[in-house]
């Protein structure tokens, strides 16, 4: 949902072209500074202007809750408008699978903490919903080495509930809008839990495959490098070395026997020189 580097993506970051999206080859080349990406930034940013507004004259203010409820609705929907975005013009990296869930945890931990300090939500929710995100992000970290695990639809749809239900609490609500709030943080709490759960199961089968790939990696180069090494064509050529030292050194011997004998017919001088000959070869040999 937001864009890497283009020196560590490997691009200059494109643009999109005119009436469609990126080709795949533009994945890679999303530009840190594209439009998906700053909306994750601002999100970040709304996190202390929103506590700030929360707890403004005491933090049970309905004026300044309204103010941060404005600020904790456009840190949500600009995380609706980025992964659009990012999903349209292939502005999706492994960089924004991350960076993005990290700052929905933000704004949404900042909610829940503020929340339960000043006594509208109970801590047991804060606690779960905070245990799970928290517990996920490491996931993600943990795995990270085998692949990146992005945000699911049910994900989203926990996002989304979690969401409607904070910003309800952010608001102050009596009667039966107070009731439908609490309800709706039931839900969100279920979803939470549900999804989790997936995340863990969807990390481990990764995290085997990823294994089980490596494994068999290793396992294929080692039986190649067993095959060059034991191969007839290699054992051959080992042969063939072998024999030829073998026949340059007895046709070095029979050369200089051969020259000993042509010496001695021609005369006793020549005996002596031509078995120093024969015995430097053998020696050589």
């Amino acid at each position: 949902m937001t864009g890497a580097p283009a020196s560590a993506a490997g691009g200059s970051g494109a643009k999109p072209v005119r009436g469609g999206k990126l080709g795949t080859a533009a994945v890679n080349q999303a530009s840190l500074w594209n439009i998906a990406n700053i909306l994750t930034m601002v999100r970040l940013l709304l996190v202390p202007g929103f506590v700030l507004l929360l707890f403004h004259n005491g933090g049970y203010d309905p004026v300044w809750r309204s103010f941060a409820w404005a600020a904790f609705a456009i840190a949500m929907i600009t995380d609706l408008f980025d992964g659009h975005l990012a999903r349209a013009y292939n502005l999706v990296t492994d960089f924004g699978k991350i960076a993005d869930p990290i700052a929905d945890k933000a704004i949404m931990g900042a909610a829940l903490i503020s929340l339960s300090i000043l006594g509208d939500l109970p801590w047991w929710i804060t606690g779960v919903i905070l245990a799970r995100e928290l517990g996920i992000t490491l996931m993600r970290f943990w795995v990270i080495r085998h692949a990146v695990i992005p945000a699911s639809r049910g994900g989203k749809l926990k996002t989304l509930a979690q969401g409607t239900a904070a910003g309800m609490y952010v608001l102050v609500l009596t009667g039966p809008l107070a009731t439908l709030r609490f309800w709706m943080m039931m839900v969100a709490v279920v979803l939470t839990v549900v999804t989790g759960l997936d995340y863990v199961r969807q990390a481990v089968v990764l995290r085997r495959r990823s294994l089980a790939a490596e494994r068999a990696a290793v396992g294929r180069t080692a039986e190649a490098l067993n095959e060059a090494a034991g191969s007839p064509g290699a054992v051959a050529a080992d042969a063939g070395a072998s024999g030829a030292r073998d026949a340059g050194a007895a046709g070095v011997t029979d050369a200089g026997v051969s020259g000993a004998a042509v010496r001695v017919s021609g005369g006793s001088t020549a005996v002596e020189p031509a078995v120093r000959a024969r015995d430097g070869a053998e020696a050589e040999r």
